[in-house]
């Protein structure tokens, strides 16, 4: 069972469930439960990537019935694949659970406004959080696709990556509470928050998720890269996997994420001398040192 194989396996059942989700969605015209699907979708996807080479396959296509008992152990795994999985784990059910109780407590999802009644466009939102869900998490699947015995054992990487990964994930937590707390209270529906970790960067959340995905790759190329049975992958196939970490920074600071708040914001708040002067002080998404000013 190649890694190939179980990679494609964990990217079609991403793409098979966001697209019964969008007719779910589409015949009901409602995004409440997009990024909740999201969600459950990372912990579908890296369950599959574990499982799918030491049990999954033959359970669904092997030529003798297995039950479900059968299933190896977790401690038949690697402890990197372990730790790469539990992380992603608590990342999506928490980011999950936020984004879920953030629309239902507003009643809608601006992003949809426009699209929820129109099919042909909603559903590109729904391949799109495919692609997401496929791309972000992708050191994660290859490193549950290996066998556990070709990983080697922790090195330096490993507890550096994990550390930027606990750093990315408090931040993102923090901003994301701070931002919660701030709008629940009446008085500030009208002003744009700068206290707390919105004090030095105006999208702390979104630089904490870029942090968070770095991490997680830094400890994913420690054991790929120096895997004891370099026929399993190769160097530059494990390399490859850096495009996690670049696709998550891309689309956060040039597609979506700041530059489409940024707009949302310069339309509610532009007139205000308070947002200008804000705008001018605090960097756009690098804490303390980041671009300054207009995007």
């Amino acid at each position: 069972m190649s890694v190939t194989k179980t990679i494609l396996a964990t990217t079609a059942l991403d793409f098979a469930v966001q697209l019964a989700c969008f007719v779910v969605a589409a015949i009901y015209q409602t995004e409440k439960f997009y990024d909740l699907v999201g969600a459950l979708s990372y912990l579908a996807c890296i369950s599959v990537s574990l499982y799918w080479r030491p049990f999954l396959h033959e359970y669904f296509f092997g030529p003798i019935p297995l039950s479900l008992s059968s299933a190896p152990a977790l401690s038949t795994f690697h402890p990197r694949q372990l730790l790469a999985t539990a992380t992603t784990a608590i990342w999506a059910m928490r980011l999950g659970t936020y984004l879920f109780y953030r629309v239902m407590n507003d009643g809608h999802d601006r992003r949809f406004d426009k699209v929820r009644n129109k099919p042909l466009v909603f559903i590109r939102f729904w391949i799109i959080q495919a692609i997401w869900v496929a791309l972000t998490a992708l050191p994660v699947y290859v490193v549950n696709a290996v066998p556990a015995g070709t990983h080697p054992a922790f090195c330096v990487l490993d507890y550096i990556g994990f550390l930027v990964w606990v750093v990315g994930f408090t931040l993102e937590v923090t901003a994301d509470f701070q931002k919660i707390t701030w709008r629940s209270k009446k008085e500030n529906k009208a002003r744009i928050i700068q206290h707390g970790l919105w004090s030095i960067s105006r999208h702390p959340n979104y630089f904490g998720e870029v942090l968070l995905w770095t991490g997680s790759w830094f400890s994913s190329i420690s054991g790929l890269a120096r895997l004891n049975d370099p026929r399993v992958l190769s160097l530059p196939a494990a390399v490859l996997t850096v495009i996690s970490p670049l696709f998550v920074c891309f689309v956060l600071t040039k597609v979506s994420g700041v530059p489409m708040l940024e707009r949302l914001t310069d339309k509610r708040y532009g007139g205000l001398a308070e947002y200008q002067e804000y705008k001018r002080r605090v960097p756009i998404f690098i804490p303390w040192v980041g671009r300054r000013g207009d995007l």
